[in-house]
């Protein structure tokens, strides 16, 4: 019998009995050395598990070798049936260095181990995990270096905030208080097995982890002991967000009520996509800061690459930042990632605790942080059944999708927080309160914010708790039922992590003066922060906001008494704060909008004025103090204030002049009501709307009221425009809405140039810029994008195109007296012509400021072979549209100009310095010793592959493909990039910033194809072939007959000559000819290639476009077209694999086809596996391509139209994409050797390759 099969009995009698003494000292052994030292965490249990291979009867072991359900990849589970492996794991961690290492236990929850039928075990799991690291860090431990065990609780497989059914986002399959449970029997185990700590590790879901913190402070109160609390969560993509939609600061709010040891971030990035969230986290918590990346991303076999050395370089540069406490490993790192990161810690002080001011720290999927000095928040009162006809007709009919709109119609107004109360008496208000939120967590325009969960009943304002990922707001609770009650109340609100409103209300009634409101408050505040601990900052008083004007005399004084209240509490209570729902104040007075809204204004201005720091409002009907009628200013702050016995009187008289002007359930009709603003007010509410409707008869109404034609332009036109460049600068406009912009302000314009020509005015601008795609490239969205940016932001503009000649781009820049230059190029040989273009500005004499941009283009690149070029006068490297916008604004100043450009060589100077000095990660291979561990795809493990008989060979035709078979195979993600949108598809739609314009921009591309599905203006074509081939070498020789005597092309390739290091994704030096059979194997094998585009047709059709001033439909015709072709790539690959090759049979899975779930690969020449573009000559030579299809290839190898897909096919079941990385000249000269190439060739086409 092994000591994991002890009852758990006897150690919960130990911790019971000497528990608490034991904890308290380790407790304190841990906080010692979080002062002294950067503390190590242990790294990836499943990544060393994985190495060692294990099957499915190791899994089983003895106990489990009857179960019914495959065991295999349970990990957890070897706990029991593995103990001495993990033992062997912990123990290898503790040798390397690690302070504290993690249990066994991620999966170790009944909601986990379910999915193997083992829910019954998962105590034992935990018990067993944490008493097999406890054995081994004790083992490991001294006085002067304590070991300390973290006892894990993962995430579970099921998540509380989102819902795994799209058709029904209200749905859940899993409730809180089902995680409550599955995670307290998990801590039990922990705890009586021995952890020190707690740890709630890669949190995706903040709802999740905030049932984790409940569970476990309700066994810490079970059992007598308190342990720390260590909280660890997941940005998972590089929009800075949890899975669940948090950034890292509202994450953070949601959970510090656990007043954890540690906050931190693990899992999903490396270090370099990580250390800015990391950088953040360190600045806001007042906690230590613990972080355990993976090794960096999963490269395309879902392994890691990142080396011990350079992942620890990383890490050590955190820790001298002084972001970091704690440090450690996730997915992917070893124990020699371990050692290496306890090596570089050493002697490094630790992250400092920062002071962080007091504030309500509050959020949604973004923070809302609310301290002394922060300005008047609005709560949104709409989404209330007792207050919103409207909203109580909608719960009613079960229109919860509308419902939420009227919530985002509140944030769009102002509302910084939303109210939601649905108490009424034939609602089962529990029901949909629950329901209203899970459903508006998946609207991000609404919940961005927090939520202020309001009820007169416990149980729904719990139901709301326990459905709310950010820290909420709970509103109410009161002393009405006396301290008991309350004191209960507050506890749980406070388990749950919200802040709270406290109603002025005890045993004996509601507040109604002064002194009774002060009085009530102060009780309530010396209970919940005296005697419960509750945070000040956390605690809302609303001192009750009673109806005046009401005609009875006691009530007359309400608003005084309101206002004169809030300053006292905020005077002598610090740090609490002070709402009220403002509409009660004008209840005697509802269905007349003017009056209610004038008596809100001066009522908020004076109670702001005292400290009031919040209120229910609506706020899309909030009216400015300062812009009330001064009549009805002074009458209606005569009433509020008390200041006249006839106050009410006239406020009654004067209700009467502004009676019937609206009511409250009446919303304004926005389109309607900017068709009556001033002209001026139109057009720039057009510009920024994007709206072209009325933009010509606007523009005319425009041109007869002003001067002058141009002053329509320099006027509103450009005042819009500077509105639109401030929101883009800002992030608070997206690249579709500024095109749109541009295309209003196209429109406009090019109805007033003939009368602006008949004048002979000329306009303003920032600046003149010449714009092109330089010599052999045929791409331009991107050029495009930035023109029209650059348009909004009032320069002029000359866009000469794309395959413009350097004599070109510098004659037109030379007559036009442009200011700037900007060059774009997305292919590699683009890159030379930069070079070039750049020589030749210099031979010239000229000094214009030179900008580049494009994919294929760095700051690396510009600085090691751009600015040697053009020294003098300036190559500046943009990365995208709105920091083009930046440089040129700064260049239009000459000395701003000279200061930037000192920046930019200072940079580059150092860019340089550093690549003289790199040393490769790796050594570089001679050409033979990489040719001698080359990948052989046909002996040895794979002597029995036989490659598969094409069905058919030769030249297979796809012309005119219809749009409607393409759609199925379309990859819509990268078009989210393109107009610069965060997120795939279809994640993009969900993003805060920008998800309503990633739904409208992909509703466009929807629309474009349904057009272009009917009007066929569009025709999609491709061709494929499949010939007879051999490995010669590095190469791959084709033949036009099957008994392969008669050779018709070679295709070359390249060999990786970077040595294979264990951090490898693969052992071997790859060329794609080692996934073709050579003669010497005895076996037949065949290769095949391929072209495809769009349609020849679409550069017209995007020309017709720029020509009517429509950039918009332009750049979204190339995005859509852009898509298009690579579907065509898909489509044809689909067909060979299926039908034409015929060598797999699949299902179509459009996912599948993304994430290349398939077998063989289509390389396309230019790209990492064979970057050499010349390659393209023997596709358009052996299929025939611009004579059968019409594609052709630029001097550059270009293809025309720009998009256009094409490559070669290999079926062998081992062959993947993989990067070629640095050639040495040994095998470029041989390569050139074989093109027949000279110096100059070689060194203009593999000159990348070479870096």
């Amino acid at each position: 019998m092994t000591p994991l099969a002890l009852t758990p009995i006897i150690p919960q009698l130990f911790i019971k009995i000497y528990g608490k003494i034991i904890m308290v000292n380790k407790t304190a052994q841990l906080k010692q050395a979080l002062e002294n030292r950067i503390l190590i965490l242990d790294g990836a249990m499943g990544t060393t598990i994985q190495k060692y291979k294990l099957t499915e009867a190791d899994f089983r072991g003895e106990r489990f070798k009857e179960s019914a359900v495959d065991l295999r990849g349970n990990n957890d589970l070897l706990t029991l049936t593995q103990p001495l492996l993990i033992s062997a794991i912990h123990e290898k961690y503790l040798q390397a260095g690690a302070d504290i290492i993690e249990t066994n236990t991620f999966s170790s929850t009944t909601i986990a181990q379910a999915d193997y039928d083992l829910q019954s075990i998962a105590y034992e799991l935990n018990f067993a995990g944490a008493k097999l690291a406890r054995l081994a860090a004790d083992k490991y431990s001294t006085p002067e270096k304590p070991r300390f065990v973290a006892g894990v609780l993962g995430p579970t497989n099921r998540t509380a905030s989102i819902s795994p059914d799209v058709n029904d986002p209200g749905f859940r399959n899993v409730t809180f208080m089902e995680l409550v449970d599955t995670y307290a029997e998990a801590t039990k185990g922990l705890i009586e097995g021995g952890a020190d700590l707690i740890m709630i590790e890669t949190i995706f879901d903040t709802l999740n982890a905030k049932a984790a913190i409940f569970a476990i402070e309700t066994v810490f109160e079970e059992l007598g002991v308190e342990l720390p609390i260590m909280i660890s969560g997941t940005i998972t993509d590089a929009s800075g967000r949890t899975l669940s939609g948090q950034t890292t600061e509202a994450f953070y709010n949601s959970l510090r009520h656990a007043k954890p040891l540690t906050f931190g971030l693990n899992c999903a990035l490396g270090p370099k996509e990580l250390r800015q969230y990391v950088e953040q986290l360190s600045k806001i918590s007042e906690t230590y800061v613990s972080v355990h990346p993976n090794a960096g991303l999963p490269n395309a076999f879902g392994g890691y690459d990142l080396g011990a050395e350079e992942m620890a370089a990383h890490l050590k540069e955190w820790a001298e930042s002084g972001f970091v406490n704690i440090v450690g490993g996730c997915c992917g790192t070893t124990p020699e990632h371990i050692k290496a990161f306890a090596d570089v810690m050493q002697g490094i002080a630790p992250r400092k605790l920062p002071e962080i001011k007091t504030a309500m720290r509050l959020s949604g999927l973004e923070p809302l942080n609310i301290d002394d000095e922060s300005l008047f928040v609005n709560v949104g009162e709409r989404n209330n059944v007792t207050g919103s006809a409207k909203f109580k007709r909608l719960i009613k009919e079960d229109k919860f999708a509308e419902a939420i709109e009227i919530a985002i119609n509140q944030v769009e107004n102002g509302a910084q927080v939303i109210d939601v109360n649905m108490d009424e008496a034939l609602l089962d208000g529990k029901k949909c309160m629950t329901r209203f939120l899970n459903i508006m967590a998946t609207e991000p325009d609404a919940a961005k914010v927090p939520v202020m969960i309001d009820s007169s009943k416990w149980e729904v304002i719990e139901a709301g708790l326990q459905s709310v990922q950010g820290k909420p707001i709970v509103n109410s609770i009161s002393l009405k039922e006396g301290e008991e009650i309350f004191v209960e109340h507050a506890k749980l609100v406070r388990k749950y992590g919200a802040a709270v409103v406290v109603m002025a209300f005890d045993e004996v009634g509601q507040a109604d003066t002064e002194d009774r409101k002060v009085e009530i408050c102060t009780r309530a505040y010396n209970i919940l922060v005296n005697q419960l601990g509750f945070p000040p900052e956390d605690i809302i008083f609303d001192p009750n906001i009673f109806a005046i004007g009401t005609g009875i005399e006691e009530h007359n004084n309400y608003g005084v008494d309101f206002i004169n209240a809030t300053g006292r509490i905020k005077r002598a209570l610090p740090h609490a704060k002070i709402s009220g729902g403002v509409s009660n104040v004008s209840f005697s007075f509802r269905g007349n909008n003017v009056m209610r809204e004038a008596i809100h204004a001066v009522f908020l201005y004076h109670a702001i004025k005292q400290g009031m720091d919040m209120g229910i409002v609506n706020a899309g009907q909030l009216a400015i103090y300062d812009d009330l009628d001064p009549e009805l200013r002074e009458i209606v702050e005569d009433a509020v204030l008390n200041r006249s016995p006839d106050a009410t009187e006239k406020l009654l008289d004067i209700a009467e002049k502004y009676r019937n002007q609206g009511n409250d359930e009446s919303a304004v009709d926005s389109v309607a009501e900017w068709r009556t603003w001033p002209v001026e007010e139109r057009l720039k509410h057009a510009l920024v709307k994007g709206i072209t409707t009325y933009i010509v008869e606007d523009t005319e109404e425009a041109r007869q009221i002003l001067p002058s034609p141009l002053d329509v332009i320099e006027g509103p036109l450009m005042a819009g425009m500077d509105v639109v460049g401030d929101l883009f600068g800002d992030g608070k406009m997206f690249l579709p809405q500024v095109v749109k912009s541009a295309r209003v302000m196209k429109q406009s314009v090019a109805y007033l140039e003939p009368f602006i020509n008949a004048t002979k005015q000329k306009g303003s601008s920032n600046g003149k810029v010449v714009i092109a795609t330089v010599k052999g490239d045929v791409h331009d969205i991107g050029k495009n994008i930035v023109s029209v940016v650059m348009q909004c932001n009032n320069f002029e503009v000359i866009d000469l195109g794309v395959m413009v000649p350097a004599d070109k781009i510098i004659q037109t820049a030379i007559d036009e007296k442009a200011d700037i230059i900007a060059l774009s190029g997305l292919i590699t040989p683009s890159l030379d012509e930069m070079e070039y273009f750049l020589g030749e500005m210099t031979r010239l004499g000229l000094n214009l400021p030179v900008m580049i941009g494009g994919a294929t283009t760095s700051k690396e690149h510009t600085a090691i072979k751009l600015y040697p070029k053009y020294k003098e006068h300036g190559v500046f490297y943009t990365s995208n549209a709105s920091r083009a916008v930046t440089v040129c604004a700064t260049l239009m100043n000459p000395e701003s100009r000279a200061a930037l450009w000192e920046q930019f060589k200072k940079d580059y100077e150092k860019i340089q310095q550093s690549f003289s000095n790199r040393k490769p990660l790796r050594k570089q291979l001679s050409i033979e010793e990489a040719r001698a561990n080359r990948f052989d795809g046909f002996s040895g493990e794979w002597a029995d592959y036989v490659p598969p008989t094409p069905n058919q060979t030769g030249i297979v035709e796809f012309k005119n493909v219809p749009i409607a078979t393409l759609r199925k195979f379309i990859d819509w993600s990268p078009f989210f990039r393109i107009w610069g949108l965060m997120g795939g598809y279809p994640d993009a739609f969900d993003y805060p910033e920008g998800g309503e314009e990633a739904r409208k921009v992909w509703n466009d591309a929807q629309v474009v194809l349904d057009e272009l599905e009917q009007n066929h203006k569009l025709n999609p074509s491709g061709i494929l072939g499949i010939f007879p081939a051999e490995r010669v070498g590095d190469d791959v020789v084709l033949f036009a007959d099957e008994e392969r005597t008669q050779p018709i092309g070679t295709a070359y390739g390249l060999r990786q000559q970077t040595e294979r290091g264990k951090n490898s994704k693969s052992p071997f030096n790859f060329a794609l000819s080692d996934f073709i059979a050579d003669r010497e194997s005895g076996k037949k094998d065949w290769m095949g290639m391929f072209a495809v585009c769009a349609g020849i047709e679409e550069m017209e059709l995007v020309e017709g476009y720029k020509a009517a001033g429509d950039d918009y439909n332009a750049i979204l015709l190339q995005a859509v077209g852009d898509r298009l072709a690579e579907a065509m790539a898909e489509y044809l690959h689909f067909e060979l694999r299926t039908r034409i090759w015929g060598y797999t049979r699949e299902e179509f899975d459009n996912q599948g086809l993304i994430n290349e779930n398939y077998v063989g690969i289509r390389p396309a020449p230019g790209y990492p596996s064979c970057p050499e573009h010349t390659e393209k000559a023997l596709i358009w030579d052996l299929l025939e391509v611009e004579q059968r299809i019409g594609m052709k290839l630029t001097e550059s190898y270009a293809m025309w139209p720009a998009a256009s897909v094409c490559g070669w096919y290999f079926t062998h079941p081992a062959s993947n994409y993989f990067t070629l990385g640095r050639i040495d000249e040994d095998q470029a000269q041989d390569y050139a050797k074989r093109k027949g190439w000279d110096e100059r060739e070689m060194m203009k086409w593999l000159g990348v390759a070479m870096k």
